[in-house]
Parts: structure tokens; C-alpha cells; sequence
């Protein structure tokens, strides 16, 4: 079984030499006795689609092109969680734990007690980031145990929900827009030793926006492949550079989209529905969730898995639930399978209906994240 994003910062303090944090993705063996560890995640960057990008002649992507070769670097195979999605990702890579510990459940979940939707990525202060996400961050107990742990991202990230919740514990050094980005992270890992952790967003938003394949996304990543050049010539000797990714991704035809905002049979007993088109929670009306199951599960036969919440649970999809979670997962919890995704016009903004590639499910395209080494 290939190893989680979970994995991947207990390893990198093992390696800076934290008390109790464990190796378990044997990073020592490959990058050797360092004193300074950059974490890079790009956002969409799946395992699968690394043949892909490095083929495209127009937008050559050379590191990742060596990398496939084997000559740069070390490549593995690793998974996110689930959902995967970002805010989740992110999470369980800052804290090490599965979803259903760390409580960020989803793109979008119902807060409960109440009809709202809350976005994780417009997310502030309500709910209190420390309440809703209470579990200790790896940047936490890297800085608890006299390590240092930067965070270089964009200044708008800085004092977000969803930033608290997955970095908290990090010193942040916000990158102004129009700051040359790989340049400050170069800087950053020079400046002191420790870990260093950054991100980028560039390819996911091109996957989204103009589809996987598309010129805007092969010029999207060969833009991140100039970024992790750069960083590799400025790694000092005493460093190393794990780049990973949160999520993978696939393309949605218009004729694999359902709407079930203009499907009566699917609107019926719907309380709210949150998640993604990928994944969709639905919080039905009392004494509803089970015609509601059996309502989806007819109408979605062979392309979505349909569960209750407590069969999600105990098929293990979130990992274990803490009891003050599980309302924010769905009564009824829709996966889709293939390349089919559910809209909800009504309920989302008309922009999630324009998108191109979308991820969130359970496919290897989605959950297949890469893990990539370097030294000097």
C-alpha cells in the first residue's frame, strides 16, 4: 500500500529530528543527514498526470520529464484523502490525521445546527478555526520542539480558516502579489535551517478553468516546473526539496453532468446539500434520508456510490469520525464513480457549472499524488 499525505510531515520531522515523529516514508534513506527540509505542494499535481505533463513539446516541463526518466531526483506513489479535495488535503497534510479527526470534511460542509454552508476556502473566523479544527499541527510540534517552521504563501492566505487550521504553529512569510514567488521561497530556505513549506495553485486553477490537457494547463505547468528548478539550483547543500500535491483530477464531459437541482426525483427531501460535484453531502429532511438513498441510489446506479452516513463511516472513507464531526457529513453521502459529476445550480455559484476538471472522488486519478525528492 502506497503511504499518505499524512506521512509526509511526521517524515520530514523525523528527518529534522523531532522526538516521536517517525520516518514511516523513509525520507532519511533518500535525501540523507540534512538540517533543512522544503515542502513544496502543488495544487492538481497527480501522480497520473506526470506523463502528461512532461510529454508537451509547446510547454516542456524538463524536471518533470527527468524525474519520469529517472535521472533527477525520486519519485513515489502516495494518496490523499478523502475527499480529495483541497481544504481536506491541506489538512491532513498539516496535521497528519485523517478527515475524520481533523474535521475539514469536505470543500464545502453543513455547520451543524443550522442550514449554512461554509466554504472552506472563504472561510475566516466563524466557526473559530481553533474549535472547528482542534487538532495540533505538525508546524506546532516542529516549533514545540525548538524546529523551526516557515510557511511562504501568498499574503491573502495569511489569517484565513482554512490557513489556521492547516499551518497553524508556522511563522508565515506572505509573498505581496507581483513578489517573484520562487525567488522568496528560494530565499526562505536559504535563510535558515528547519522546515519550509510552500504552495502553489497555478495548475489546479488551469484544470479547473480550461480542462485537463488544455494549453492553458500545460502552460501552467511548465510554470511550475521553472518554479522547482529554480529552487533545486538555489537548494543550499544542507537541504532537500519534497514536492507533493493535495489531489489529481480528470475532465467532465457535459453529457456526464447531472443536475440535481432540475431533477424532482433528487431535490426531493433535501435539507442541504453541500460537498462538490464530485462528492456530495446531503442533509435531508427529517424522517427523508432513507428515500432519499434509495431515490439516488436508483437514479445514480452505476455512476455514483450511494451510502448513508453511518455506512461511510464504517467503510472507513474518512477514517475514524469523532462524534462531534459526524453531522457534518452528509445522512446520505454520493460519490461519483467514472467521469460523472452532480451539479447543483441552485445551491452554488453558475461559476462551479462553467468548470472543465474537477476532482473529489475516489478514482486513482483523483487520489494518486506523487512524492518528489531532490538534493543537491
Amino acid at each position: 500500500m502506497p503511504g499518505s499525505i499524512c506521512d509526509i510531515l511526521p517524515s520530514a520531522a523525523a528527518v529534522l529530528g523531532v522526538p516521536e515523529a517517525h520516518d514511516v516514508l523513509g525520507l532519511t534513506d533518500r535525501i540523507g543527514d540534512v538540517r533543512r527540509v522544503a515542502v513544496v505542494l502543488v495544487d492538481g499535481l497527480g501522480y497520473h498526470l506526470l506523463p502528461q505533463l512532461a510529454a508537451h513539446q509547446e510547454h516542456p516541463a524538463p524536471l518533470l520529464a527527468s524525474v519520469l526518466a529517472g535521472d533527477t531526483g525520486h519519485l513515489t506513489e502516495l494518496t490523499c484523502t478523502f475527499p480529495s479535495t483541497t481544504p481536506t488535503s491541506l489538512v491532513s497534510l498539516g496535521t497528519g490525521v485523517e478527515p475524520g479527526e481533523h474535521g475539514v470534511l469536505g470543500f464545502t460542509v453543513n455547520v451543524p445546527g443550522t442550514d449554512r454552508v461554509l466554504t472552506h476556502i472563504l472561510w475566516r473566523d466563524d466557526p473559530p478555526p481553533a474549535t472547528w479544527q482542534p487538532v495540533p499541527t505538525w508546524f506546532e510540534r516542529l516549533g514545540a520542539a525548538g524546529v523551526g517552521a516557515r510557511a511562504v504563501l501568498p499574503e491573502m492566505f495569511v489569517g484565513s480558516g482554512l490557513t489556521e487550521s492547516a499551518y497553524r504553529g508556522a511563522e508565515f512569510h506572505p509573498t505581496a502579489k507581483g513578489t517573484h514567488y520562487a525567488a522568496h521561497l528560494a530565499e526562505e530556505i536559504a535563510a535558515a535551517p528547519g522546515l519550509i513549506y510552500g504552495y502553489t495553485a497555478a495548475l489546479d486553477h488551469a484544470a479547473h478553468l480550461s480542462g485537463i490537457g488544455s494549453p492553458h494547463w500545460h502552460a501552467a505547468a511548465a510554470k511550475v516546473d521553472a518554479l522547482l528548478r529554480h529552487l533545486i539550483e538555489e537548494l543550499p547543500g544542507d537541504a532537500a526539496l519534497v514536492v507533493t500535491a493535495d489531489h489529481g483530477g480528470l475532465n467532465v464531459p457535459d453529457d456526464a453532468r447531472i443536475d440535481c437541482d432540475a431533477e424532482p426525483m433528487l431535490r426531493n427531501g433535501i435539507r442541504v446539500i453541500a460537498g462538490e460535484p464530485r462528492v456530495r453531502y446531503l442533509h435531508t429532511e427529517p424522517g427523508a434520508a432513507a428515500d432519499v438513498l434509495a431515490a439516488w441510489s436508483e437514479l445514480l446506479a452505476g455512476r455514483a456510490m450511494v451510502h448513508s452516513r453511518e455506512d461511510a463511516v464504517a467503510a472507513g472513507l474518512f477514517g475514524p469520525v469523532r462524534e462531534e464531526h459526524l453531522a457534518r457529513i452528509g445522512d446520505v453521502v454520493v460519490t461519483c464513480t467514472g467521469d460523472t459529476a452532480i451539479l447543483a445550480t441552485d445551491h452554488e455559484p453558475p461559476q462551479a457549472s462553467a468548470l472543465v476538471g474537477f476532482h473529489g472522488g475516489l478514482t486513482p486519478a483523483e487520489t494518486a499524488i506523487p512524492l518528489l525528492t531532490f538534493t543537491r
